[in-house]
């Protein structure tokens, strides 16, 4: 007897803000979704327009958060799967 476990990847937008030590982050269950999310968040980064971003939760209906686009200092979006209980995020890390 053979079990299959399928499970579907989870792309993470990372939002790095001024002054905070931990990212904010927001999930989206297709990469489509991942990829728009990034490119907006990139986009106000760019422009510094809107002055505020609101980012909401696909799971909860109702969770939403707003951020100052001028406390944004970086975005990063990586996919983190349940198979591996972990993720694969980029190498933007410094190892010691």
């Amino acid at each position: 007897m053979y079990l299959f476990y399928f499970y579907s990847p989870v792309y993470i937008i990372e939002l790095a803000l001024k002054l905070s030590p931990l990212p904010l982050s927001v999930q989206r269950k297709k990469l489509s979704d991942a990829e728009a999310l990034y490119q907006k968040v990139r986009q106000c980064l760019e422009k510094g327009h809107p002055r505020l971003l609101e980012l909401t939760c696909e799971k909860v209906e109702d969770k939403k958060v707003t951020v100052l686009v001028e406390d944004l200092l970086a975005v990063q979006i990586y996919e983190k799967t349940a198979a591996t209980g972990g993720s694969k995020r980029p190498g933007f890390s410094v190892e010691f």
